[in-house]
């Protein structure tokens, strides 16, 4: 017993510091993040429907290159983090060289393919004439020049790793005021300009990409950074490096796609539930994305802290920055809880005005309220533990939730037992819970802290 309450006395101010410095610019990051997405909708919606569809038929795709930048950026993160934790500063560097010859590599490949199959992939996924002619142009200006936006995403896990949030921060915002500016000009047009439509939409998005990659890579390029690439010295290929990205990026990959077909199958469950069902569970969803966004934020800051505890062989210092980071992220995602169940109705509102949509919002942001621990546990824990390196466990975890528990719940509760939308709610917070408690187990046995990083 006494040996607990020293460790938690060593819950030091200094700590608590250091976290929420990393934290709360993680957490604005990522609401920019969604920002951009909410104002390109806001303004193609002017278009029309068939457009917004065009839009979410690219993003499907989209989606699946995400999960590998995601991926990259993991591994970036977690071997940069542990070479600024043990004073390699050499190594850092060339591991930020690396990240960025592989996301070069992966965002050629990726447009090459979307340019030469943009018509078939969009096809394959569904898209109706009307939709393609909205879809196309967007797809081709978006998804082909998909290099940016990978290299933002490594530039800007590379600066986390060595302990810097709030340069990805500013650049995030400098992105979006480029964005909402040559959104407007470029859709609809100015002066003599009569506007692209959508097409302008898609060039917007990838000139805002394009200048946050130019503003990452000079502050990079700079000596106010721990880590400092120049980007005319000669660049070698490191094989090690790659095969250690590539070895803890892997599994980190597969853990999204796991998700994102989860998400496909149980999505289209819902659908045969009923409109309104499907509606209310698009809502709650968009909703409940607000819950995420502090688990994300000390995700972030864990993830770095950890790393750099391991690379400076302080394991029980890694393991309190990991406790404090869970502990930090869970108020805050406790007092979201309490929002969201006081004001599910006001909420609710906002987005609908059919009754039944209403009460089916109001039920299941009631019952995700209630599980906003579990769901930190997802979060912050899968976090610390890739950025020590051990990606595989969350991969397990997440099969384990999303196929054994969330989609064989949808059915079960859903539909065989016609619990309609409550029930795949229930389900999904019954996977939080069991990955949670799984996450947490491995926290707490510390295996993590065994993981080599090479």
């Amino acid at each position: 017993m006494e040996d607990k309450l020293n460790f938690f006395k060593r819950f030091d101010k200094e700590s608590f510091i250091t976290i929420i410095a990393l934290a709360l610019p993680a957490m604005i990051e990522n609401i920019l993040q969604v920002f951009i997405g909410v104002v390109d909708t806001y303004f193609i919606g002017k278009i029309g429907t068939e457009a917004i569809a065009g839009v979410g038929v690219t993003n499907l795709i989209m989606n699946i290159y995400i999960a590998f930048f995601i991926a990259l950026g993991v591994g970036t993160t977690a071997i940069i983090s542990r070479n600024i934790g043990a004073n390699n500063t050499e190594n850092a560097n060339d591991a930020v060289k690396q990240s960025v010859i592989m996301a070069l590599g992966i965002g050629i490949v990726f447009g090459i393919i979307n340019l030469v199959f943009s018509k078939k992939i969009l096809l394959l996924l569904g898209a109706e004439e009307r939709v393609l002619r909205y879809a196309l142009p967007y797809f081709l200006s978006v998804a082909v020049p998909s290099v940016f936006l990978c290299l933002m995403m490594i530039l800007s896990s590379a600066l986390r790793g060595s302990g810097d949030t709030k340069t990805p921060m500013k650049v995030m915002i400098i992105a979006n005021i480029i964005n909402i500016i040559l959104d407007y000009i470029l859709i609809f047009g100015i002066f003599n300009f009569a506007g692209l439509g959508i097409l302008g939409a898609g060039i917007a998005t990838t000139i805002s990409r394009v200048v946050g990659v130019i503003l990452l890579l000079q502050k990079i390029n700079s000596d106010k950074t721990k880590i400092h690439i120049n980007i005319l010295d000669k660049w070698n290929i490191n094989k090690d490096i790659l095969k250690s990205i590539t070895r803890i990026g892997l599994p980190a990959a597969f853990e999204k796609l796991i998700m994102r077909f989860g998400q496909l199958v149980y999505g289209g469950m819902i659908i045969k539930i009923g409109t309104e069902a499907y509606a209310a569970h698009n809502i709650a969803g968009t909703i409940e994305t607000f819950s995420y966004l502090p688990g994300m934020g000390f995700g972030v800051a864990a993830a770095t802290l950890v790393g750099q505890s391991l690379g400076a062989k302080k394991k029980d210092e890694a393991h309190k920055i990991g406790l404090m980071s869970y502990f930090l992220a869970t108020v805050f995602m406790i007092l979201i809880g309490v929002i969201f169940y006081i004001f599910a109705p006001i909420f609710a509102r906002l987005f609908s005005e059919d009754k039944e949509v209403i009460d089916l919002v109001v039920k299941v942001l009631r019952i995700i309220a209630l599980f906003q621990p579990f769901l930190c546990m997802t979060l912050v824990i899968t976090s610390i533990l890739q950025g020590a390196g051990d990606t595989k466990f969350p991969m397990y975890s997440t099969l384990i939730g999303i196929w054994g528990v969330r989609v064989l719940g949808v059915y079960v509760l859903g539909i065989k037992l016609n619990m309609g939308l409550v029930g795949v709610w229930i389900a999904y917070a019954l996977d939080l819970t069991v990955r949670g408690v799984i996450l947490m187990i491995r926290f707490i046995n510390g295996k993590w802290k065994e993981i080599i990083i090479d």
